[in-house]
């Protein structure tokens, strides 16, 4: 009995001193006149965390709470493109306008948006895009006009090409709208429409580009553009949310972001420059005659010196080429092929390979051409491909016929019969 009166007791002081615990949280719940009763459970958690602190530094911990979240969110929102398409901030974004193609029969400019901006686009970009030609050169306008206004200048003005951005009527005759050069991917031109929505392109002679000037204004393809530029203003000229503004509100890179499609693998191969080889020139032309005629030219000269070598050094230039495993119709065979590959690059228009084939060829020929030429000017001893001292008999075969019959005439006797 003594044991369950100890038991009640012991478990009546641990409830009063855990209740003993919140008085802090109690009081502010129902003491704030314009506090919620209804308070969910993180808004007490942090007030038990800050209760020893007292009244005035809740105050301050909720702010700290406050800016921390608000960071959190700023980090979120700036990388929110993969979840709701949104960008908040564009301080360390740069975008890079690629072509201008004709994409389901709409004039759109392909773009890439980068993250990392500092890399000057040349990094993995966060994708691809395109959006209609009139809504780029919108940005682009405002991009610069929002330059100019930050240094300081009043006297900017769009061109007036600009007007064309939408569709509209020109001379009562036809309508116009700014678009994508024919025949190229890198300019942009007025191009004409015989309807009211452009949408039907009057194309005369396979072009349907107006006579009017673009010059002033060119979307700059393949150059990297920094979503936010940076202008040193005074700070007393601005106000505290200046340079908020500026990060949020990207004229360029936030204008597209929010009229771009994706742009899939069929549309990123749109437009894409082709790479032609150059044909030759009248100054290739001329030096490939000129290597063609030195290199027959010593052909002739290397089969002539040939005709005239001795037996001796034929067999000797024989035995190097069996020593080496190739026979004199390898030797042929391989120069005929050499000479048809460098004709077939050329036609083909293969300028480096054919030019490194043809000073190569030269080259042996050359060497070759001055190898018969030291040898037939050698009267001493050489040395053979066995590494034997070869006296060099300048006598040919036929004195050394004639010398065998000059030393076995008169040596006849006649035969005697028993």
């Amino acid at each position: 009995m003594r044991l369950s009166r100890s038991i009640l007791l012991a478990a009546l002081y641990g409830t009063a001193c855990l209740l003993s615990t919140f008085p802090t949280v109690f009081a502010e719940d129902y003491d704030d006149g314009g506090a919620d009763a209804d308070a969910d459970a993180d808004a007490a958690a942090d007030a038990d965390a800050d209760a020893d602190a007292g009244g005035g530094d809740d105050d301050a911990a909720a702010d700290d709470f406050a800016g921390e979240d608000a960071n959190a969110q700023r980090d979120d929102d700036d990388r929110a493109y993969d979840d709701d398409y949104a960008i908040k901030y564009w301080t360390e974004y740069a975008i890079l306008p690629k072509r201008c193609i004709v994409y389901n029969n709409v004039d759109v400019i392909v773009f890439s948006v980068f993250e990392h901006g500092y890399k000057q686009c040349s990094d993995e970009p966060i994708g691809t895009y395109i959006t209609p030609v009139g809504y780029f050169v919108d940005a682009y306008l405002n991009h610069i006009a929002s330059q100019y206004a930050d240094k300081g200048s009043d006297d900017w003005a769009a061109p007036d090409v600009a007007q064309y951005t939408q569709c509209q009527m020109y001379n009562n005759q036809y309508y116009v709208q700014l678009g994508c050069t024919d025949g190229t991917s890198q300019s942009l031109s007025v191009n004409i429409f015989s309807d009211n929505t452009c949408e039907t392109r009057d194309i005369q002679d396979g072009f349907d580009d107006a006579n009017i000037d673009v010059s002033d204004l060119q979307v700059p393809f393949k150059k990297c553009q920094a979503c936010v530029s940076w202008i040193d203003v005074a700070d007393d000229q601005v106000d505290d949310q200046y340079y908020e503004n500026r990060q949020k509100n990207a004229p360029l890179c936030n204008g597209v972001w929010h009229t771009r499609q994706e742009c899939d693998k069929k549309c990123q191969k749109m437009g894409m420059e082709t790479t032609t080889r150059e044909g030759w020139n009248t100054s290739d032309k001329i030096l490939l005659t000129i290597l063609s005629v030195f290199g027959c030219g010593m052909l002739i000269a290397i089969l002539n010196k040939r005709q005239r070598m001795s037996n001796k050094d034929s067999l000797l230039e024989q035995a190097a080429m069996s020593a080496a495993g190739l026979q004199q119709s390898h030797v042929i065979g391989m120069f005929v092929l050499v000479v048809l590959v460098i004709v077939v690059f050329a036609l083909l228009g293969l300028k480096n390979i054919t030019w490194a084939l043809m000073l190569a060829t030269n080259a042996a020929l050359f060497v070759y051409l001055m190898k018969l030429t030291v040898d037939s000017s050698v009267t001493g001893p050489i040395v053979g491909p066995d590494g034997k001292i070869i006296h060099h008999d300048e006598s040919d075969d036929s004195s050394v016929e004639s010398d065998a019959e000059n030393n076995g005439s008169g040596s006849y006797e006649v035969p005697v019969i028993t």
